[in-house]
């Protein structure tokens, strides 16, 4: 007879430590959940943008002679920019992004903020994601829908770094992972199989410990699964070679495998420029050439294999840039700036109006819609969560979906 003992020798799991098997359970085992007709089975994911994206050279007020006025040296000639319509557009390095305009697959969200920005890292991008202005946060909006949903999500990043606090308070905890690898279950030797597969023939008699190794049996079959998805997988369009298209491909992996999970959440570093930014070529010209090819991949990735309309995309960072340039031909900490919606479901187009450059406060730009609408939508329209119930009441959901 099979003892605990045995049973924590025979196995280990690589990379995410004991909160895998319920985990897993709660995807590839329990989540059938999410078959059922007329359950949600929308997938939302998050890409945060870390450092503070400069919005105004991002979505561009390319006839607004102010906008060439304050930014001398790094402003984007008006004849470079993707039109988005007769008076913004895009940053030339989000080509990608205009080419899923012209799909109506893309959602421009202008001017995006809160009252009172935070002008510190930490602070604002705690207020983010954790959807509020409360001086002590504790769980983040994702982990709250979690909560509210009773499903997993995953989180992707570069390291095996804890999970932001935007996921914090879901469920179960959620694992950082960085490639199909990091979901294996490794057996000591031979007989540590055996012992694991044993569990299938204890007709229940043992109880607790019973339970853990039918888990442990569903966790090595699933991750065997997913080793062999993660040989086999071959992207129905070709990924850049950068981080970001790394993460996301491997988010498009762990999708097409149907676990059940809703909510992924990736990041890319480096906007936070204060000097030598650039303009059509450059630091932040780079950055968002790496955040348009990526996603743009994803999504015609998971487009080809039928997930379309399953799929929304949602872009974010902790704050925008300041309207004028610094001195050292950046730009230092601002507020209000734009989001990106990407799916086949999103109302395709510039949502709200763009900050005016005549009316400035403290050198930073207005901002027009309240991240919490944003979230608003995406938790009722989307996930079909109450939004009063993740980030409280009186957010009315923006109209970013057709």
């Amino acid at each position: 007879m099979t003892n605990r003992r045995e049973f924590l020798k025979a196995s280990s799991l690589v990379g995410l430590g004991a909160t895998v098997p319920a985990f897993l359970a709660r995807t590839a085992f329990a989540a059938p959940e999410s078959s059922k007709p007329g359950a949600k089975d929308t997938i939302l994911v998050v890409v945060q943008l870390t450092g503070g994206n400069d919005g105004l050279n991002t979505v561009i007020p390319f006839k607004d002679e102010l906008y060439a006025k304050y930014r001398p040296t790094i402003k984007i000639p008006a004849d470079q920019v993707k039109k988005v319509n007769d008076s913004i557009g895009l940053h030339p390095s989000l080509d990608g992004l205009a080419g899923l305009l012209e799909e109506k697959a893309l959602c421009v969200v202008q001017g995006v903020g809160y009252p009172n920005p935070s002008q510190s890292h930490f602070r604002s991008m705690d207020i983010w994601q954790a959807a509020s202005t409360a001086e002590t946060l504790t769980e983040g909006w994702v982990g709250r829908a979690l909560k509210t949903m009773n499903a997993p999500a995953f989180h992707v990043a570069t390291n095996n770094e804890a999970a932001p606090l935007a996921l914090t308070g879901a469920p179960a905890r959620v694992p950082s992972i960085t490639s199909i690898q990091d979901f294996q279950l490794k057996l000591a030797d031979k007989a540590g199989k055996d012992v694991i597969e044993g569990a299938a023939k204890t007709g229940g008699k043992l109880g607790l410990l019973d339970f853990v190794q039918k888990t442990a049996l569903n966790t090595y079959a699933s991750s065997q699964k997913l080793q062999e998805i993660g040989k086999n997988y071959k992207p129905k369009v070709p990924y850049p070679g950068t981080g970001l298209a790394n993460r996301l491909k491997l988010c498009a992996q762990l999708i097409d495998a149907g676990l059940g999970a809703r909510v992924f959440y990736v990041s890319i570093e480096g906007f936070d420029t204060h000097a030598s930014q650039g303009g059509p070529q450059g630091t932040h010209a780079n950055l968002l050439g790496e955040l348009s090819g990526a996603i743009t991949a994803f999504y015609k990735d998971l487009a080809a294999r039928g997930h379309k309309d399953r799929l929304l995309v949602m872009t974010f960072s902790e704050f925008g840039r300041r309207a004028k340039e610094n001195g050292s031909k950046g730009t230092d900490h601002g507020s209000g700036a734009p989001m990106f919606l990407v799916g086949g479901k999103v109302k395709a187009g510039a949502v709200g109006s763009h900050p005016s450059l005549e009316k400035l406060v403290e050198g930073n730009l207005q901002f027009g819609t309240d991240f919490r609408q944003v979230y608003a939508a995406v938790l009722e329209k989307w996930l079909g969560v109450p939004s009063k119930d993740v980030i409280g009441g009186g957010f009315k959901p923006a109209e970013v979906f057709a």
